[in-house]
């Protein structure tokens, strides 16, 4: 529909132009005007604003102009009605979009409110969409949710406002990643999201040491500094280039290429009875190797032994390459 209201308005600007073009010369031939009193004379009768004429008109040049005024009356016309048309069209698109992503909003349950969309909300996001993990962005800036709409839930407002964060959802979120680079602004979400939903998971950011405690004790579940983990990590690669260039191996870089997939216990348990890690059988099966397991308790057990039992409510920590976490996806159902 746009690209039709677009030619419309084409075919009125061509024919605005067109018509002024043939006063211009109308006037210059049958009248003997100047360039400037034919443009002048021209300008005053397609608008009909009723100057008086530069010179006297003789007979064909007052015919010329009779015919000069019903064509522009026409035209201009036209041209009136496509661009006010376009207008609100334009303004009922963006509302009916608008609401078509709100009701997409509205159906999610246990998905991610990411606030802000600089260069730590987007690597979440893109974390995300990898994992196809729904999630909700909060943005104010207009420029950034036009250039990015068209793949990311947006809802554009202040973070620190409490109605944004409503209507992402956030009552019936399961986490809440804070991205801002401002420590205060990020200690105001905090704050509202955790009155908000006392269940929620919150991750923040923090620029500085002495916000981190600030940020926990309002109510951040985890805090991380990525200026610190950046300083971390490439001072990690003078002194063992090696081992982090694995590790970084095993990062995502695309929607494919998934080496680590953490799995609940429940998801194997819906199809194969299994009381031990040598139960899975996952070797075996898909390639992949359990590395990890954590226990209801939130303990973690680091390269576990194959008679680790099992608990409904644990998980597993898996490794392999893309195909075989995709192959592990697709036998037990996961994440689909």
């Amino acid at each position: 529909m746009i690209k039709l209201f677009r030619s419309r308005l084409a075919i009125a600007l061509t024919l605005m132009c067109v018509i002024f073009i043939i006063g211009v010369f109308g006037y210059r031939i049958m009248a003997g005007y100047t360039w400037i009193e034919a443009i002048y004379m021209t300008i005053i009768t397609v608008t009909t604003v009723g100057f008086s004429e530069v010179r006297p008109l003789d007979t064909n040049a007052q015919i010329f102009t009779v015919f000069l005024i019903i064509a522009s009356v026409f035209i201009f016309g036209f041209a009136i009605s496509v661009i006010s048309e376009y207008i609100l069209s334009r303004n009922s698109l963006q509302l009916l979009k608008k609401k078509k992503v709100m009701n997409k909003i509205n159906s999610l349950e246990n998905h991610v409110v990411v606030c802000g969309y600089g260069r730590n909300g987007q690597q979440a996001a893109e974390k995300l969409k990898a994992y196809k993990k729904p999630f909700v962005v909060i943005e104010k800036d207009h420029a950034v949710i036009e250039a990015f709409e068209d793949e990311i839930l947006f809802v554009e407002g202040d973070v620190n406002d409490d109605e944004a964060l409503m209507a992402a959802g956030i009552k019936k979120a399961q986490y809440l990643v804070t991205a801002l680079p401002d420590d205060a602004l990020n200690l105001f979400v905090v704050l509202s999201a955790r009155q908000l939903n006392k269940n929620l998971f919150i991750i923040s950011r923090a620029s500085q040491v002495n916000s981190v405690k600030k940020l926990q004790f309002a109510g951040a579940d985890k805090v991380i500094m990525p200026d610190k983990i950046g300083g971390d990590h490439m001072a990690s690669l003078v002194v063992m280039p090696d081992l982090i260039t694995f590790m970084d191996k095993l990062s995502i870089e695309g929607e494919n290429t998934t080496n680590l997939e953490e799995v609940e216990i429940t998801d194997f348990t819906d199809q194969i009875d299994c009381q031990s890690i040598r139960d899975l059988d996952l070797r075996r099966k898909t390639g992949c190797t359990i590395i990890g397991y954590i226990d209801p308790q939130g303990n973690y057990i680091i390269n576990p032994e194959a008679d680790q039992q099992l608990e409904p409510k644990g998980k597993v920590i898996v490794l392999g390459r893309p195909e075989q976490i995709q192959k592990l996806n697709q036998m037990f159902e996961i994440g689909g």
